[in-house]
């Protein structure tokens, strides 16, 4: 044998791969690959007389496409908000001008078919989204694809049948996987999936989350690394796929999904109980949501209040910003149903090139920005479109009689901006106090604490706010110099870095040495390793995604506090993330056995 062959023999198999975890949960089971043959949108030129019925034969496509979201829509349990909010927006994309009325002009002026008229729609409108350097509104994009295929299926005479047949448990692999799609693998035997692309906030991402089904996105090839029959773990929460397992990590793993099953039978008698551990420590545990649908969950779950409503999806889903009416109608109906629970409200918190495109007029800020993450994005978006802020503020002052209004300040780094802003506030109370508006004596203004400038001056900040809120996602993004939806070093985005644990733990102190609560609504919030060394540490308050609530609030109130504190003590002491693991693994699988079942 020769010596590059030899060498060749010895390099071992590949074990793992990495991707990006946006579901939680660990299963094992047997890959089943969906290489899906690519729509081919063939051109072909059409006589005068047949473009109308073109024109309502592609109508015809899209009626259908509307009338399966519809059904599929009726199907869902009442708790999928998330789910059927994201529905409801792919039905309204259906009578999107870009993609319905372009299409039918071009199939009109170029005497064209219905097929290559919606890919050439299609390609324009992907233009328009590549200039687009935010993730998140970037892959808002992908639901327009997803609802372009349903479409094109449509046109072709394709029904959208079971993604798979199996009859036995098994995680699908595919390119990627539309909403829809995630939605039916509820019925059926599938327990994960992963996909070459996708991101954390993707709504395929987002629906996963909802149903509880573990999910991986971000492998580049996987379909050609995996072949069906292969046997994989997927865990949705680290992003780490392993191949070929051994007996006992398998055993380990349906152990683990066993454990869970009866956890999850156990939670509905945790909704409605006070949230304190056994030495009466409370914690007020709320919800992370952005619309009014998701409302019904907040409340089945049992939250006690919102700690975060992202209110830039009513500015996302128009085409131009909502009026002050509009935004009126929405806050009083957030603020009447939670009552008398706490809303705490988000201003408007966009990057300087969210709107690109996007409203008419010529507008500094239209231009990209080579580094939209540090450019004109959240509190220095409001403070440069001042009339769009003073809009917000005027509609939520309006909206405050009817519940207990807190206003979040996003991404504030300066006491100068947080002075600006408390003017405006002033100016805003003013003014509708002259037209005779009512407005709450009792709403806060709070900042959220989430760039290392923040933490530094928190007790300078803690002085002029009524609240913090940590905001832990852009908080490590910032302080650890990660992008987390980049899948090159998303594995590099850690929580557990102790410069982010001392970090929270400076801003509590400096928080309650001000008699200000603290509340944390990052991802962190609604981790299960996480959350008791944020009990620990002295947080007043956790806000996660509704279904979440139950597990953590069980996971409290089989705690001691002052457990939690010796704990919270020992991992500030510890010097990288592998020993803030190591040392939550032993300490919380001693002291709570049955929480933190090791296998």
């Amino acid at each position: 044998m020769t010596g590059p062959d030899k060498e060749a023999d010895t390099i071992p198999p590949i074990r793992t791969l990495q991707g990006i975890g946006v579901s939680p949960g660990i299963v094992a089971a047997t890959v089943v690959v969906l290489k899906r043959q690519t729509l081919r949108a063939g051109w072909y030129h059409l006589p005068a007389d047949h473009i109308e019925k073109e024109v309502e034969r592609f109508a015809g496509a899209v009626q259908a496409a509307g009338d399966e979201l519809l059904q599929l829509r009726e199907k869902l349990a009442g708790d999928l908000a998330d789910a059927l909010s994201i529905i409801d927006s792919h039905l309204l994309m259906l009578r999107d001008r870009m993609l319905v009325e372009r299409t039918i002009g071009i199939i009109r002026h170029k005497n064209v078919n219905a097929e290559w008229a919606l890919a050439q729609a299609l390609s324009e409108i992907k233009e328009r989204f590549d200039q687009i350097d935010d993730p998140y509104i970037r892959e808002r994009f992908a639901d327009i694809k997803h609802v372009a295929d349903r479409v094109f299926g449509l046109l072709s005479g394709r029904e959208h049948g079971p993604l798979t047949g199996e009859d036995r448990p098994v995680i699908l692999v595919a390119n990627d996987f539309s909403p829809e799609d995630t939605l039916r693998m509820q019925a059926g035997n599938v327990h994960g999936f992963l996909t070459e692309k996708g991101g954390v906030t993707s709504h395929t991402a987002i629906v996963a989350r909802s149903l509880g089904l573990p999910a991986v996105v971000g492998i580049e090839h996987a379909t050609s690394l995996l072949a069906t029959g292969d046997l994989i773990i997927l865990d949705g929460g680290s992003g780490r796929i392993v191949l070929d397992p051994g007996p006992a990590e398998i055993q380990r793993v349906q152990e683990s999904d066993r454990r869970n099953r009866l956890l999850a039978d156990e939670l509905d008698a945790y909704i409605h109980l006070v949230s304190e551990t056994v030495d009466g420590f409370a914690v007020r545990l709320s919800a992370n949501i952005e619309t009014l649908e998701e409302l019904p969950a907040v409340l089945r779950f049992g939250s006690e209040g919102i700690g975060l409503f992202r209110s830039e999806l009513d500015y996302f889903n128009n085409r131009r910003p909502p009026n002050e009416e509009q935004l009126v109608t929405t806050y009083q109906q957030l603020l009447a149903t939670m009552a008398p629970y706490p809303v705490t409200v988000r201003t408007l918190d966009v990057g300087g090139d969210k709107f690109f495109n996007r409203f008419p007029g010529n507008r500094a800020w239209l231009d990209r920005e080579r580094n939209p993450a540090l450019g004109l994005r959240s509190i220095r978006f409001s403070l440069y479109e001042q009339d769009m802020f003073r809009s917000q503020l005027r509609a939520l002052f309006r909206a405050s009689v009817h519940g207990r209004l807190r206003i979040l300040l996003p991404l504030i780094s300066a006491p100068a901006e947080l002075r600006q802003v408390k003017g405006i506030v002033a100016e805003v109370l003013t003014e509708l106090a002259v037209k005779g508006h009512p407005v709450a004596e009792d709403v806060e203004i709070g900042m959220m604490v989430e760039v290392p400038s923040a933490v530094v001056m928190a007790d300078v900040f803690a002085a002029e706010v009524d609240f913090f809120a940590i905001g832990t996602n852009d908080l490590i993004q910032y302080s650890l110099a990660i992008d987390r939806g980049n899948q090159y070093v998303a594995h590099l985005y850690e929580p557990f870095h102790p410069a982010v644990l001392r970090m929270i733990r400076q801003t509590v102190e400096a928080g309650h040495a001000n008699n200000i609560p603290v509340s944390l609504c990052g991802e962190m919030a609604g981790d299960p390793l996480c959350a008791p060394v944020l009990m620990g540490m002295g947080l007043d308050e956790l806000s996660m995604r509704p279904a979440i609530v139950p597990k953590v609030k069980r996971l409290l109130r089989h705690c001691r506090s002052s457990e939690l504190r010796q704990i919270a003590q020992q991992v500030l002491q510890c010097g990288d993330c592998g020993q803030v693991r190591n040392l939550l693994g032993r300490e919380l699988g001693t002291l709570y056995p049955k929480e933190y079942y090791q296998g």
